[in-house]
């Protein structure tokens, strides 16, 4: 499976793709390579990682048409749409924070991302409630390894937070396929 996170920095993209990438390889016994990309300003530029999960070897390490694009935000879209495989792909998007051109086959998902992560008293978590959301949707992962990653990837502060923002994004997921 071929993953890419797309947005900008600051909101968690790259830690998105190491969380996922540690959940797959020591978890669930996977492969997986994990690629990152961004501009050089701190915050605010724009930012991708990318993440090929397999059960076997993985001979190429780049995403070359991704089965699943995150959109956290307009820019990553726009960037990264055009990847997406048209017949069978899915694309997840912040809802608030992306408009959609429609121009393929694709699935696409909306979700509050940082509107819950607000809910849940910080937006810097919303990365994790996308997190949560893919997971239930793509299932590259087992939510089982999700759960035991996001404590080692998290200050320990903030563990049950993240934990928290996961599972509204997971259960979040499982409503809206069920519909």
């Amino acid at each position: 499976m071929e993953i890419r996170f797309g947005g900008f920095g600051g909101q968690g993209i790259i830690r998105s793709g190491i969380i996922l990438g540690r959940a797959a390889s020591i978890y669930d016994s996977k492969f997986a390579t994990m690629n990152q990309s961004f501009g050089p300003e701190a915050r605010g530029g724009a930012c991708s990682s990318q993440i090929v999960i397999s059960k076997d070897r993985i001979l190429y390490p780049y995403v070359t048409e991704s089965d699943v694009l995150v959109a956290m935000s307009q820019e990553g879209y726009d960037k990264f749409r055009a990847e997406v495989n048209g017949k069978t792909g899915v694309v997840l998007y912040d809802e608030d924070l992306v408009k959609l051109k429609k121009d393929k086959a694709a699935k696409y998902y909306p979700i509050r991302a940082t509107k819950m992560a607000e809910d849940l008293g910080n937006r810097i978590i919303a990365n994790v409630v996308m997190l949560g959301f893919l997971i239930a949707i793509a299932k590259p992962v087992s939510i089982e390894s999700m759960e035991k990653t996001i404590p080692e990837s998290v200050p320990s502060r903030f563990v049950d937070l993240n934990l928290e923002a996961f599972r509204k994004g997971f259960n979040f997921g499982l409503e809206l396929i069920k519909k």
